[in-house]
């Protein structure tokens, strides 16, 4: 293959379906690298001694996807040997145990996807308009990023 057939692409989704992690893996897959990074935030079934039923995401999709995009602009400016980028969000009701967010990343070495799917989920949290609900047994709660920048400012 002609590395010029490979050249470097972000997959980006926003969904309501299950997200499944061997299709994004895949997404990202080059035969130019020896790395692929994945990182999968799941529902976990409790918060603060609560039991959580499930989560609930909300999104502002077309401003989310344009900050998305700008993530994987900054990662290839930090890491310039990164082949592919995906990053995919569950939106709507995601029950315990499964994936709200999967990204991957394709490097020839390690180091850098580990490094670019850190700055993604990070930077992503940061700055995304994503929003969580967490439903309990008998209430639910809105929760912020405690690394939004937007949340943050105001207090």
């Amino acid at each position: 293959m002609d590395e010029s057939e490979d050249v470097p692409k972000d997959f980006i989704k926003l969904k309501s379906e299950k997200l499944s992690v061997d299709e994004v893996s895949e997404l990202v897959i080059s035969p130019y690298c020896g790395a692929v990074s994945l990182f999968i935030g799941t529902t976990r079934n409790n918060f603060e001694g609560k039991k959580v039923i499930h989560l609930e995401y909300e999104a502002y999709t077309s401003m989310a996807e344009t900050e998305i995009k700008k993530i994987c602009r900054d990662v290839r400016q930090k890491w310039p040997s990164v082949k592919h980028v995906a990053v995919h969000h569950r939106l709507g009701v995601v029950p315990v145990t499964e994936a709200s967010v999967i990204i991957a990343v394709s490097s020839p070495h390690r180091a850098e996807s580990l490094e670019a799917v850190t700055y993604c989920i990070n930077t992503l949290k940061a700055s995304v308009p994503i929003w969580k609900k967490e439903i309990y047994e008998d209430e639910y709660s809105w929760k912020e990023n405690k690394e939004c920048f937007w949340a943050n400012s105001e207090k």
